[in-house]
């Protein structure tokens, strides 16, 4: 099992984490929600739960909880700029639709 980052998705979070002074890492989750069911949630990791898997990538931990695991296992999270808009964007491989706005993903 594993989640990667592309190098534009590390240097960002090493940004966001020496701006910020503290941290162990990224956390990526999932949560219930949408017309297609889950959404990604994406946060500073500051502690480490026995409950964790836990991902070097690029010099940055990623930390994900088991159960989300199960539904992200082997996504890519780059981070990408259009025009005046920047964020991350999930290559999940267990995604089988998405609702059209792309806020939700159903596996």
């Amino acid at each position: 099992m594993s989640i990667s980052l592309t190098e534009s998705a590390a240097e960002r979070v090493r940004q966001y984490l020496d701006r910020r002074g503290r941290g162990v890492g990224l956390r990526i989750g999932i949560r219930k929600t949408g017309c297609s069911g889950f959404a990604y949630i994406i946060d500073y990791a500051d502690a480490i739960e026995p409950a964790d898997a836990v991902f070097n990538e690029s010099g940055i931990t990623v930390v994900v909880d088991n159960d989300s695991l199960k539904l992200i296992d082997g996504t890519q999270v780059d981070f990408v700029k259009e025009g005046l808009n920047e964020a991350f964007k999930f290559r999940n491989p267990n995604v089988k639709g998405e609702c059209g706005c792309g806020e939700s993903f159903s596996v």
